[in-house]
């Protein structure tokens, strides 16, 4: 993408190409300049002018640009504050505070997806009843 070309060239076998389609990255070459990159190699870009009104002032547009296969939820800690305006720069990475994770892709779908006890997805089988259950039945209604 814009901000590494090492991708066009295939010159680094471990780096995936960022994920943007052509509007993305027409926008970025046109109205962003390249801010920062994180430790996995997004992109982060502003626009090089205010762009929106936001918390009763303009200010510039600030946006991603993910690896390839990404959602979101993997934006780092440090950059997560700059994107929404919290702050003016990211936080170092060694500033980051014991609470602040590393990244986890969410595992919903797949077979190390949490699954909480009495799951049917956790061991397949349905747990014994317990007999603290009793069906509800309308007045009047003939019993089966």
């Amino acid at each position: 993408m814009v901000c590494d070309k090492t991708w066009t060239t295939g010159h680094a076998e471990s780096y995936h190409p960022p994920m943007a389609n052509f509007g993305t990255w027409l926008h970025t070459r046109r109205k962003g300049r390249l801010f920062g990159k994180d430790a996995d190699g997004r992109c982060y870009y502003e626009s090089t002018g205010p762009a929106r009104k936001g918390g009763g002032m303009e200010r510039p547009e600030r946006w991603v640009i993910y690896l390839k296969g990404e959602d979101a939820s993997a934006v780092p800690p440090e950059w997560w504050g700059w994107l929404h305006h919290t702050l003016d720069a990211p936080i170092a990475a060694e500033e980051r505070k014991p609470w602040q994770l590393p990244h986890q892709p969410n595992m919903t779908g797949t077979a190390q997806a949490y699954h909480p006890q009495g799951s049917l997805y956790a061991t397949g089988q349905h747990p014994p009843a317990t007999g603290d259950y009793e069906a509800w039945t309308p007045e009047g209604a003939p019993e089966a």
